[in-house]
């Protein structure tokens, strides 16, 4: 099949499933060229050639709404793409369109008025997760090869493991963020998404590097490979469970899915250690990001908030205004929180090579009922920590809604990571 074949297919899939609400705007035309043009290349570009994408609608795609799903947005065009987006069609890659979030990338069920309640492609009454929730749909629901989401305490990870797919949040500095629209420039990290961890790779490879207009970005690591050095076994790997996950309530089938992964882990040969990660409370930390997140929401989106009623959600403004008239003592306090969480995870992590804990405490959930509070308990601890982290779903024997778990790694060592989620994610398929 042609990469126009693909293109029109998933154009026409796109169509038919618009009250999913999974894309949000769709570029057409731009697709079709890109796709002819890939059909034409004699030699691919790489492998993203003539791939399908769909980017978070908080990343500017030029001559497309980039709104972040706040409604005060909407009439906003971007007139540049974002970093990220410029490379993916560097690397011949065909960009479908914008992905639906949560407002603002702050909320976990990526249902906002105005942009409809996105579907979950597993029961399409469940909640996708957020923010990315779109992100980790499209992947799903097979009309991209890949997305894009963010991840601000498991934002993309969170939808990845509701959704069945994977996702990683990269080491913070690793992919430039320029032309993202931030809820939280201390936390937010671009992170992509695809049906199974070694598809990861590729992506992942296009996006790391220089960005001219982000001053975060860092240099790549001297040993970053043109490919991991991927395995069949995990002999002399040394992976942590941290004993903290005995202290956050986790639905039963996250802890099957999690001794399932532990069980595939060790039948690869590696070796699995109990790690206290002494300083990290996931409760504490949590609330501590959260309310860092909010603060930070208040001042990015300042002039939305002054605006007037209408712009965006009640539900929205009433956490941009709880953020933005928290005290100094309570900023110091969530920032001292997050700084230790980080600090334990590095001490815990001098003697192996990945921790291994759930992505989220719970599966999906159907769309209005009572988010769990406890929803980033886990997924936090790499973007307080600056580390990478990827989730790898689990599947469940009888049930359609997989469980997840997610592997920490080591900062600038994302390809040694994947490599080791990607013995886990073949041994589970095996498995399964």
């Amino acid at each position: 099949m042609t990469v126009q074949d693909r293109t029109n297919q998933a154009l026409e899939a796109i169509e038919q499933q618009r009250s999913h609400n999974i894309f949000l705007d769709v570029d057409a035309d731009r697709s079709r060229q890109a796709a002819q043009a890939a059909d034409q290349r004699s030699v691919p570009l790489g492998p993203l050639d003539g791939k399908l994408i769909g980017i978070k609608a908080n990343l500017a795609v030029k001559g497309l709404p980039w709104t972040a799903a706040i409604m005060g947005l909407s009439d906003r065009i971007a007139t540049e793409d974002a970093g990220v987006v410029a490379r993916l069609r560097a690397a011949g890659g065909v960009i479908l369109g914008t992905l639906n979030m949560h407002e603002g990338a702050l909320g976990a069920v990526t249902d906002s008025p105005g942009f409809g309640r996105c579907a979950n492609p597993l029961i399409h009454d469940y909640t996708p997760g957020g923010s990315s929730g779109g992100s980790a749909a499209a992947v799903a629901a097979g009309l991209v090869d890949f997305a894009l989401g963010s991840d601000t305490m498991g934002s993309s990870r969170v939808p990845a493991a509701y959704c069945g797919v994977a996702g990683i949040k990269p080491t913070d500095g690793l992919i430039g963020r320029s032309g993202m629209a931030f809820l939280s420039p201390s936390l937010d990290a671009i992170g992509p998404l695809a049906q199974r961890v070694r598809d990861l790779w590729p992506i992942l490879s296009a996006l790391a590097g220089p960005d001219a207009l982000d001053p975060l970005v860092q240099p790549l690591p001297r040993h970053w490979p043109t490919d991991p050095e991927w395995r069949d076994d995990l002999s002399g790997v040394r992976i942590g469970r941290p004993k903290q996950i005995d202290n956050v309530e986790c639905e039963p089938e996250i802890l099957a899915g999690l001794n399932l992964a532990i069980d595939a882990l060790k039948a690869r040969g590696a070796t699995i250690l109990d790690v206290d990660i002494s300083g990290w409370n996931p409760g504490h930390a949590r609330r501590g990001g959260l309310l860092l997140s909010e603060a930070e929401g208040a001042v990015v989106n300042a002039e939305l908030l002054d605006g007037p009623q209408g712009t965006i959600t009640p539900e929205f403004r009433q956490n941009l205004e709880f953020g933005r008239d928290a005290s100094s003592s309570r900023l110091v306090d969530a920032i001292s929180r997050i700084s230790a969480a980080g600090a334990a995870c590095a001490r815990a992590m001098v003697d192996v090579d990945t921790l291994i804990m759930p992505t989220a405490p719970q599966r999906a959930f159907p769309h209005g009922s009572d988010v769990p509070n406890n929803q980033a308990d886990f997924s936090g601890l790499a973007n307080f920590a600056k580390r990478p982290a990827v989730s790898i779903p689990v599947p469940l024997s009888g049930e359609i809604l997989p469980a997840a778990v997610q592997l920490l790694g080591h900062p600038g060592e994302d390809p040694a990571l994947l490599a080791i989620a990607d013995v886990l994610d073949r041994e589970l398929e095996t498995t399964s």
